[in-house]
């Protein structure tokens, strides 16, 4: 499966494998790839805006200019015509730089930072990732590892139900599974007879 996020000179690609993803970005400043076990996506979020802050202030400037000069002319009573000129450019260039920003979900993890686009496909990227996320930390995590101490078999599963893999009913009966499991194996060979 592959998702694929355009916007402005920004391309990022999301290339779902059975155990792993590759995450690959083009912009204007270069580009580069990561792969990352789904296990290892995070959960939390921040945004970041790109936007080009140098456009937008030469708008605002060239605003001010334009009713100053409106403003000039209403109070000598000259003609208007032709004063407004930089409040349309001004105008123009604002909302460029405004339509132009692209705003970033940034998930940081330990192998680099993934940067989902926020676009049509935010969501769909997302919830897929942390489907296959949640499939792996089970598939890697789920059962009950009698080679494991009894405690942290019982964190093990807690923080499962923290990261909402499984549900609080379901890490307490593993819990419970683990506890019966170290319990069986504390007893002497001769209480099992009984």
């Amino acid at each position: 499966m592959e998702f694929i996020q355009k916007k402005k000179s920004n391309k990022h690609t999301f290339t779902l494998h059975d155990d792993y993803f590759n995450f690959a970005y083009e912009d204007k400043s270069g580009s580069g790839d990561t792969d990352m076990n789904y296990a290892d996506f995070p959960q939390k979020s921040s945004v970041q805006i790109e936007q080009n802050d140098w456009l937008r202030n030469v708008g605002y400037l060239w605003i001010a200019l334009g009713i100053f000069q409106l403003g000039y002319a209403v109070y000598n009573g000259a003609p208007l015509s032709g004063k407004g000129f930089w409040v349309l450019v001004g105008s123009a260039c604002v909302l460029w730089a405004y339509f132009s920003k692209v705003k970033y979900s940034v998930f940081r993890a330990e192998r680099g930072n993934v940067f989902v686009i926020q676009d049509k496909n935010h969501d769909q990227i997302i919830d897929e990732l942390n489907k296959r996320r949640n499939s792996q930390l089970l598939q890697w995590y789920g059962e009950v590892n009698p080679e494991n101490e009894l405690e942290n078999e019982i964190q093990k599963f807690k923080w499962l139900a923290e990261q909402g893999v499984i549900t609080n009913e379901e890490a307490e009966y593993k819990i419970a599974q683990a506890e019966l499991l170290k319990k069986d194996d504390f007893e002497l060979p001769g209480e099992r007879l009984n």
